[in-house]
C-alpha cells in the first residue's frame, strides 16, 4: 500500500517576497507571462455546461511550509480531483438513495 499524496494543483508563476504592515502579512504579488496565462486557460479552466456556466481558472496563493510564499492553479483533471468529483457524486447519490419518497 502506498501513502502517496495526490495533489489537485500545479505551481505556477513567480511569486514575490509578501509585504508586511504593521506586523501583519499585508499583501504579495504573483507574475505570470502572457505564455502561462495562455496555458492555463487551456489546461486549467473548467468545462462549461449547458448555460455557459463554468470555464474558471482557480489560483491559490499560500505560504509553504518553508515560509515561501507560492502561488497555484488547481488542475480540474488531476487525479485528486477526479477522486474528489466521484466521492462528492457518491455522497450525493447515497442522499438521494434514501429519500422514502
Amino acid at each position: 500500500m502506498t501513502d502517496e499524496k495526490k495533489f489537485d494543483s500545479v505551481l505556477v508563476g513567480y511569486t514575490d517576497e509578501p509585504r508586511m504592515y504593521e506586523g501583519e502579512l499585508s499583501s504579495w504579488s504573483v507574475r505570470l507571462k502572457d505564455t502561462e496565462l495562455k496555458e492555463m486557460i487551456d489546461k486549467y479552466a473548467t468545462s462549461r455546461n449547458a448555460e455557459g456556466q463554468g470555464g474558471n481558472v482557480y489560483l491559490k496563493l499560500f505560504m509553504s511550509k518553508s515560509g515561501k510564499a507560492c502561488c497555484s492553479v488547481f488542475d480540474p483533471n488531476s487525479e485528486a480531483a477526479k477522486e474528489r468529483r466521484a466521492a462528492k457524486a457518491a455522497a450525493t447519490e447515497a442522499v438521494t438513495d434514501d429519500m422514502p419518497f
